[in-house]
């Protein structure tokens, strides 16, 4: 197929080097949007907490958190988080004993900025999800007893949570696609290797790309397909909606 159609070489498929390159691409797409999905929503949970905090300062310190991320790109923020927060983080020796290499790789600045990125959107989303739980359900709470810990873990929270799963299924589906920006700080991701074949093997261009795209279908569909059944299982009358 490469021979007669020269941009068309999928190579990856018959190059055990290359095949190689593009699983590890792969799995490093996939751990990376685990464990960023994970810590965005765990940021999202306390920010959204900390938010009904009656310390002014705390609130203003989240709120300086949301504005700061959510109002500057991605991509900004990685180059920002690796190039110049990198310059101050301290540096440990490496395997042979001689070498020395940053504490925090390029990977993990990438979890951290993408992580603090869709967190800043999470805390606006559970905070909505709060605000739909009556009154009423709160102060029923409040008479049994329960402190505003055990209220928000116990009642508020799960309500909150059903309330918000259809914006939180969108702002994570939109995290997976955004790890493909850690390509900028040289994050071995899916996008990083499939370009490095390509250069290094032209004619697998148009194939690169296409194994690209349908890849990420089936990433975000999965996600999205997992969040509706869990929306769906979670529901109750009243709050949110069922797929």
């Amino acid at each position: 197929m490469a021979e007669t159609y020269p941009k068309w070489n999928f190579i990856f498929f018959h190059d055990p080097t290359q095949w190689e390159r593009l699983v590890s691409g792969l799995m490093v797409t996939i751990q990376l949007s685990v464990v960023c999905v994970i810590l965005s929503v765990v940021i999202g949970i306390i920010g959204a907490w900390a938010q009904g905090s009656p310390s002014r300062i705390l609130r203003w310190c989240v709120q300086g958190y949301i504005q700061f991320f959510r109002n500057t790109p991605p991509m900004i923020q990685l180059l920002f988080f690796y190039f110049a927060l990198g310059q101050f983080t301290p540096s440990v020796t490496g395997a042979d004993g001689w070498t020395l290499q940053p504490l925090i790789t390029n990977v993990g600045w990438a979890i951290i900025s993408l992580s603090f990125f869709a967190g800043a959107f999470n805390v606006e989303i559970f905070r909505s999800g709060i605000e739909a739980v009556p009154d009423t359900t709160l102060e029923a709470a409040e008479s049994l007893g329960f402190s505003r810990m055990k209220t928000y873990l116990y009642i508020t929270f799960p309500l909150a949570l059903r309330v918000s799963l259809p914006a939180l299924t969108n702002n994570l589906i939109n995290l997976v696609k955004t790890t493909t920006q850690a390509i900028a700080i040289a994050v071995p991701e899916l996008l990083y290797e499939m370009v490095s074949i390509w250069n290094d093997h032209s004619s697998a261009q148009n194939a690169a790309m296409t194994v690209l795209f349908f890849t990420y279908i089936a990433l975000v569909g999965i996600l999205a397909f997992g969040m509706h059944r869990w929306e769906a299982k979670l529901h109750v009358p009243g709050f949110g909606k069922a797929s």
